[in-house]
């Protein structure tokens, strides 16, 4: 019988050999294909790990989308143009407010350069035109695009008299008058502030104003000219000053004057009609 049972171990010895030799080699494929493949991945791809970053293609995580900037409120008038008193219109140079604004005005008309309205609405700022009809009848069209802007226009006299205050009443209501007529026939909409040439006025100029329609007389608290800031009283901008600038060659540095002391004095440019709510 013992003869018999030896073939059968050896049979069976034989077998789990060639079993464990076969499972080695298949372990061993195993881990050869596994390390031929990861080959293939692109250099770029992230090994698993939880510590790994996340691939650029992910979803990144959820953030707080940010709010845009904030609106500023609007402007709200805290100052109310006085009336006509005696017969005579109010002189404003300066608007009591506390709002941070401050008004810019352009004078005569001279100087028409295809590039003025472009810097105005460059920097958002509209402005109050004080033309006299000695500077413009050559092209007043050239002003009917600053109208169209959202700038006025507004009265300065027909011939621009730096004397005006020694004509006659009869005489300076003709510069005004005459001027709110051509104002009115030519851009559709009447004046309603005057400013005399030179800034210079008597109480015959403010009544000869009223009789022709104006609200106001309007002088200024500030200068720009020639690249620079000149000031009536300190040295720099304070809220409520209107500003006086004019249509010269020189009309880029001048603006860039008032926007550069604008900016540092922190206030906003408000067309003068709309705070002071004139049609």
């Amino acid at each position: 019988m013992t003869r018999h049972r030896a073939p059968s171990s050896k049979l069976a010895r034989r077998g789990w050999v060639i079993a464990g030799v076969l499972i080695t080699v298949a372990v061993v494929f195993g881990v050869l294909w596994a390390t031929r493949a990861s080959s293939f991945l692109p250099a770029s791809a992230p090994v698993p790990s939880s510590s790994a970053p996340t691939p650029l293609s992910a979803t990144p995580p959820e953030s707080p989308i940010p709010s845009p900037p904030a609106t500023l409120p609007p402007v709200v008038p805290d100052y109310v143009l006085p009336p006509i008193q005696d017969g005579m219109v109010p002189v404003i140079t300066q608007i009591p407010t506390q709002q941070k604004v401050v008004f810019l005005t352009l004078d005569d008309g001279a100087a028409k350069r295809p590039e003025n309205l472009d810097l105005l609405n460059k920097h958002g700022i509209k402005t109050s035109l004080f033309l006299a009809q000695v500077f413009i009848r050559d092209n007043p069209d050239y002003f009917k695009p600053f109208l169209e802007a959202g700038n006025k226009i507004e009265n300065h006299t027909i011939s621009h008299p730096l004397n005006l205050t020694k004509l006659s009443y009869q005489q300076q209501k003709g510069e005004i008058c005459q001027m709110a007529d051509y104002d009115e026939k030519t851009y559709g909409r009447r004046p309603v502030f005057f400013r005399p040439p030179g800034g210079s006025y008597t109480d015959v100029t403010r009544q000869a104003a009223a009789d022709c329609g104006m609200k106001a007389l309007v002088n200024w608290a500030a200068l720009t000219d020639s690249g620079a800031i000149h000031y009536q009283v300190g040295n720099t901008l304070r809220p409520g000053d209107i500003v006086l600038m004019h249509f010269r060659p020189r009309f880029a540095e001048d603006l860039k004057a008032f926007t550069d002391a604008q900016t540092a004095a922190g206030l906003t440019t408000v067309l003068l009609e709309d705070y002071l709510q004139t049609p």
